[in-house]
């Protein structure tokens, strides 16, 4: 990964002349949903093998001119990243562990061939698209703007290769409550027949490729009448869902969750399994088989299961359905309390201990 310093880029900025008004933004902001609206502007940097990472630029939002060859268009070379930027009560937005999505973004490039992004870059893209739309950022209940990082090869030729041109683009989306009407638990659909990523793949990398994957099983779950699909490895143990990473609370206080390499290692995990060991709970990060799990809800040792994301930050997982069975899940008020502390702290009403927050005004 990239760990010298790089030197500043100086982006020139494009600004929309035909921005949304004030009261449009407004609408916009009383229920946005996820992912539905997008924000006036977009950053852009290019990559090149002879000129490096070069012309950053903001410019208003809109469609992405390529190549009909352009190497992600036949082979996939692609990765993304999720963060979120938080009104804080003051007025003042800030984001949540950048460093991390910075270096999850490096990892994942290079296990798909692509140039690193310095961590430098990824912050000042994040800045950069505040100083421009910062007051799409909204104020409301768990509201946020959601940023979505992304890098593809545009080179065009075809050949089996890495690209030589890449383009790194950051858009930004206002985001609503995840669950309207509060936290929900949602029913798991066990897929036996499909897996999202194997052993020496590409897993742990957040590529496109991996979720196009899981979108036939997760159409199966949604014929099942569940929201989410959890997908198991070769050896029978559970890796995560489409989209989230699994935890499981066991009655001695314990919390698990499951490991592997082939698992996406996931930010809203990782702080949340930091503040349970804050509390003092024991956190291990292991193998765990189906079996256990199943064996674990019937005796009463694990007495909550939940998932977590950047999206809907902690889910609490109220039924695994399987092929001729179901299995309810316990629910307790770990998994909920995890969560209210988090978000808490993401939005300024708590204590940031650990220095996870970054200013991205001013």
């Amino acid at each position: 990964m990239t760990t010298q310093s790089a030197p500043t880029l100086e982006f020139q900025v494009t600004r929309n002349l035909a921005p949304k008004t004030d009261a449009e933004r407004a609408e916009i902001l009383k229920n946005p949903g996820f992912g539905d609206y997008f924000t006036d502007h977009m950053v852009d940097i290019c990559w090149s093998e002879n000129g490096g990472w070069h012309r950053p630029r903001v410019q208003p939002y809109g469609p992405i001119s390529l190549d009909p060859a352009a190497s992600v268009l036949h082979y996939g070379q692609e990765i993304f990243e999720g963060i979120k930027a938080y009104r804080h009560a003051d007025g003042s937005i800030w984001t949540f562990r950048p460093d991390q999505n910075a270096q999850r973004l490096q990892r994942s490039a290079q296990r798909m061939a692509l140039p690193q992004l310095p961590e430098e870059y990824f912050l000042q893209s994040l800045k950069e698209a505040i100083k421009v739309d910062g007051a799409w950022v909204p104020s409301g209940e768990d509201q946020s703007l959601y940023f979505r990082p992304f890098m593809f090869a545009k080179e065009a030729f075809l050949g089996v290769r890495p690209a030589k041109k890449v383009a790194y683009y950051l858009i930004s989306s206002p985001a609503g409550a995840y669950f309207s009407g509060g936290v929900k638990p949602v029913n798991i659909w066990l897929s036996e027949n499909y897996a999202r990523a194997g052993k020496g793949g590409t897993g742990a990398a957040k590529t496109g490729g991996n979720y196009a994957a899981s979108l036939l099983p997760q159409a199966e779950a949604y014929e099942q009448g569940c929201q989410q699909v959890v997908f198991l490895n070769e050896e029978g143990n559970v890796e995560e869902l489409g989209g989230m990473n699994v935890i499981f609370v066991f009655k001695d206080g314990t919390i698990v969750t499951p490991q592997s390499d082939s698992i996406l290692p996931g930010i809203t995990r990782a702080s949340i399994l930091q503040l349970a060991e804050d509390r003092g709970h024991k956190v291990e990060r292991r193998a765990v088989s189906l079996q256990e799990w199943r064996d674990g809800v019937a005796s009463g040792d694990i007495v909550e299961v939940f998932a977590c994301g950047t999206a809907a930050v902690v889910t609490p997982i109220g039924l695994l359905k399987g092929p001729g069975f179901e299995d309810v899940q316990p629910t307790g008020e770990v998994a909920l309390s995890l969560r209210e502390e988090l978000t808490d702290i993401q939005y300024g009403r708590r204590e940031d201990k650990h220095g996870w927050l970054v200013r991205l005004d001013g």
